[in-house]
């Protein structure tokens, strides 16, 4: 009996410690870090190559704001993944363009981009952009995107919005998020236009960014049929 009570007691043990035991796929987040646009559904993207074949920065739509359109799609993306949103908005609503760039380039590691992009936002910093939006005076509609980052809009969004005049124009604020913080996103974005009138913003998954979702939510505001 006594041998039969040690042999339970092990089985017990084992699978109490079993239990306990951490997910080997366990991977610690920084609280309240966003991965810079880090694709959240196994999706493979390389933040030290932005250049690398899968990466979206491709010019299958070249930066333009000189175009006969009343609608321009302005967006900061690191990685891409905001720049996979920003091309399926300007797709559907035959949109220009203008990528926020900033004239120092970010760090292109995780890590690295996160200690700077935190910098910024504790200095309150505003970061300068290359070129400018030509043409301004044309759009009546101007969609503004970018990642999450430490819980709101990377500072360079801060810079663009200061940079123009919203007075008569509608702002249609749009994100890239990999858990939380999107309404807040959204949320800056009007803040940072109180002259415009606004429409209903969106912010999706990397796995959620698709002709669908991006339609829907079009059609839902009225920007098109």
């Amino acid at each position: 009996m006594k041998k039969y009570l040690i042999y339970l007691m092990m089985v017990v043990a084992v699978m109490t410690f079993g239990a306990c035991s951490p997910n080997e796929d366990y991977e610690p987040k920084i609280p309240g870090v966003e991965t810079p646009e880090t694709p959240d559904d196994g999706e493979e993207e390389n933040p030290g190559n932005p250049d690398n074949s899968k990466n979206p920065d491709e010019p299958e739509t070249p930066d333009t704001s000189n175009g006969d359109s009343k609608i321009l799609v302005a967006y900061f993306s690191w990685e891409g993944t905001t720049q996979r949103m920003a091309q399926e908005i300007v797709k559907q609503t035959s949109a220009d363009v203008f990528r926020i760039e900033p004239v120092v380039p970010y760090p292109t590691e995780y890590t690295p981009c996160t200690e700077v992009a935190r910098e910024e936002k504790d200095n309150n910093a505003r970061p300068a952009i290359v070129g400018k939006v030509e043409n301004w005076e044309q759009y009546d509609i101007v969609f503004i995107g970018c990642p999450v980052w430490w819980w709101t809009t990377p500072m360079i969004i801060c810079t663009f919005a200061e940079s123009y005049d919203f007075k008569g124009k509608t702002v249609v604020p749009f994100c890239t998020y990999a858990a939380t913080y999107r309404n807040e996103t959204l949320a800056r974005i009007v803040e940072l236009t109180p002259d415009a009138e606004h429409l209903t913003g969106e912010g999706l998954t990397s796995g959620r960014i698709n002709e669908q979702n991006i339609a829907s939510w079009l059609k839902d505001i009225g920007v098109i049929k």
